[in-house]
């Protein structure tokens, strides 16, 4: 399981899915459903749903995380949302650099690296997501695609900072795809990130730093991935959606003492 130094993360990744009603019974199946506190469970569910969400978690060790931030605090953006409208809703958690951000909207690595620093500062937990397409894979650029994904996204973020920062390595070809990189891939990348973390700063950081797997992580699988030593929980995307199936990935992740 994951070193003890290194609480699992476990984040469920809503995506552009739910209502109201779903939303509000999905949370409530998840909270219900929850043991202890021994993983670090999240939720990033649409904008419109936060309020909601955060209000029915308050007092809860759950968090509420948004999918997406804007870097700027206010301003001429319009359809954005900024870090300060998201800490009113009680986020405590963004993801930045989600493959679908970066491959189906556009968005660049600069624009990665603004927002995960913007959500940095604001006090956030900013989840780095970095991961290879299909054919990059199949051209053995895994580990560069990961390395300049990694080193842009954290461009001018500093040591001290990295304790807000969860890296999801989520290989895109195995999104939604029903392929999932096997356990010993999946190893391998983290570790290899890992080893790139030491060098960015130095091995303390890279102990301590959660890297957590984001490729169609599932009941059927997650034990199996969770176990191996450098991948310290999930970014679930479909499976979070069932809360018996987000459930059975957070137990996954449970250190094998509780």
């Amino acid at each position: 399981m994951t070193q003890a130094n290194r609480k699992p993360f476990v984040g469920g990744n809503w995506k552009m899915n739910t209502d109201s009603a779903a939303a509000l019974s999905l949370i409530d199946g998840v909270a219900s459903g929850l043991k202890n506190d021994a993983v670090d469970v999240a939720v990033f569910p649409p904008f419109v749903y936060l309020r909601e969400m955060s209000d029915k978690t308050s007092g809860s060790d759950m968090l509420v995380g948004a999918q997406d931030c804007w870097f700027e605090s206010n301003g001429a953006f319009t359809g954005e949302i900024s870090i300060e409208m998201l800490k009113d809703c009680n986020v405590k958690t963004v993801l930045t650099g989600h493959s679908e951000r970066r491959h189906v909207i556009g968005e660049s690595d600069q624009l990665v690296n603004k927002k995960t620093k913007a959500a940095i500062a604001g006090g956030m937990i900013a989840v780095l997501c970095v991961g290879e397409k299909l054919d990059q894979r199949e051209a053995g650029q895994t580990d560069a695609i990961n390395e300049s994904q990694i080193k842009a996204g954290l461009d001018g973020v500093s040591q001290s900072d990295m304790s807000s920062v969860v890296i999801a390595y989520e290989p895109v070809w195995a999104i939604g795809t029903g392929k999932t990189a096997t356990p010993e891939d999946a190893q391998d990348a983290h570790a290899k990130i890992r080893a790139l973390i030491a060098t960015m700063y130095d091995q303390s950081t890279a102990d301590s730093t959660r890297i957590i797997y984001g490729g169609s992580m599932k009941p059927g699988n997650a034990n199996e991935l969770m176990a191996m030593p450098d991948i310290d929980g999930g970014l679930i995307g479909g499976a979070s959606l069932v809360a018996d199936d987000f459930l059975a990935i957070i137990n996954a992740g449970q250190p094998q003492s509780v």
